[in-house]
């Protein structure tokens, strides 16, 4: 019964996410929401797929843009193919396109780079995707040069008289495949060679004891990732509708790093969070400041000195205290943290802005005003005012947070001892 019971409520995850890609559009039906929603959509793809690598197997890669990119290069010359009525291929089945572009390179790239692991394997991935970015500037009959190369998704083939020129239809498309992907690289984790993939990466010497070849689970898991990242490429192509160099240089690797572990790598929802936060923030903070990749990067810091776990870590951390009912015996502690933490962030914020402001827009004068805020970025009682805000909110919650830790640790406790009753 209780085997049934799991069962039933593994499927009703599934089936209550698809709901949730359904009604989205209906709770946020502007063209920006279901923009986002379908950039979240691929995003969440690509960072679980360099979580297979990271999270999974241990081998941090920082060429993994490589295969995102290509599988959106293929897509796109595919797309352009299909239009010249030389392939008759519907465009929901594009994105498989960029996934076994993906699957081929990480082939070719992954028999090379699995050979080691460590260090070595960061830094023979980190000149692959650099040897890959300088050739998408020289080979530019396939790279279409600075310009990129350009395609047209509502020129295939209609898919039941679906032509995917509305973003709405784009948006079901990029969903319904970012549940299918979700789906299957969630199934991987629990097969025989996904368990294998976690003890390569928590002790290799002992799974080579027991008569495994690591650098041949590494690879499969490598191609793996290569071919899911492909897909999201596909994906990023047929939304826009054009590939460019950039999607295969350094910046998207560090980008999908991010992702990553900002969510969390040790677990699988992680990325997921990663991509959805990183996702609204790039969307929604370059709409307001040219400094939010500086937000971006300290978020990644604040999360690398307090958070290793990442932000899904963080949440999952509150979960037997939510079974046991005693959650409730936190939330006075973490009351009492609001006032320091909103005074660390507004003074964080302001700091950030003004000297943007004076280094950036210096040009502009030095009025300036950010919320309901209007000052000088060169006055001193602004500044006096701005690090005052900061500083004291800093010591309050270096007062607060001895108190917020002994109470979690109670609340723990307590959770515990419930559980084993």
């Amino acid at each position: 019964m209780r085997e049934m019971l799991n069962k039933n409520g593994y499927w009703a995850q599934w089936v209550l996410a698809g709901l949730a890609l359904v009604a989205l559009p209906f709770v946020f039906s502007s063209g920006a929401s279901l923009t986002m929603m379908s950039l979240m959509g691929f995003a969440i793809i690509f960072a679980l797929s360099y979580n297979m690598l990271l999270g999974q197997t241990g081998i941090l890669s920082f060429g993994h843009a490589v295969y995102y990119g290509m599988g959106g290069f293929m897509t796109a010359h595919a797309l352009n193919v299909v239009g010249a009525g030389k392939l008759p291929i519907p465009l929901p089945l594009m994105p498989l396109v960029g996934g076994l572009a993906g699957l081929s390179f990480a082939f070719i790239f992954g028999w090379v780079s699995t050979k080691r692991a460590g260090t070595a394997f960061s830094m023979i991935s980190l000149g692959i995707g650099e040897l890959v970015a300088a050739c998408s500037l020289i080979l530019r009959s396939f790279f279409g040069g600075e310009g990129g190369v350009s395609t047209s998704r509502t020129s295939t083939l209609n898919f039941f008289g679906i032509n995917f020129g509305p973003q709405i239809q784009v948006y079901y498309l990029i969903a319904a495949w970012c549940l299918l992907c979700i789906a299957a690289m969630y199934l991987f984790t629990r097969t025989p060679l996904g368990r294998m993939c976690n003890a390569v990466r928590d002790n290799p010497e002992r799974t080579e004891f027991v008569g495994y070849n690591t650098q041949m689970v590494r690879f499969i898991a490598f191609c793996a990732s290569g071919f899911f990242a492909g897909v999201a490429g596909g994906l990023s192509a047929i939304h826009y509708e054009i590939v460019t160099s950039s999607v295969i240089g350094a910046g998207p690797s560090g980008y999908v790093l991010l992702m990553s572990y900002i969510g969390g790598v040790g677990f699988f929802i992680g990325p997921i969070i990663g991509a959805v936060l990183m996702t609204a923030l790039q969307i929604s903070l370059s709409d307001y400041t040219g400094a939010w990749m500086l937000y971006v990067g300290l978020m990644f810091v604040m999360v690398v000195m307090f958070a290793p776990g990442g932000l899904a870590g963080l949440l999952l951390m509150h979960k037997p205290m939510v079974i046991s009912g005693t959650l409730s015996r936190l939330l006075p502690a973490y009351g009492l943290a609001v006032l320091p933490v909103s005074m660390v962030s507004v003074g964080g914020v302001l700091v950030v802005e003004t000297c943007y402001h004076l280094l950036v827009k210096a040009s502009e004068g030095t009025a300036m005003h950010v919320w309901w805020l209007h000052y000088d970025a060169k006055s001193p009682w602004a500044w006096t005012g701005i690090l005052s805000v900061l500083m004291l909110g800093a010591l309050a919650l270096r007062k607060v947070s001895p108190r917020v830790a002994e109470a979690f640790h109670d609340a723990q406790q307590l959770a515990l001892s419930k559980g084993s009753k």
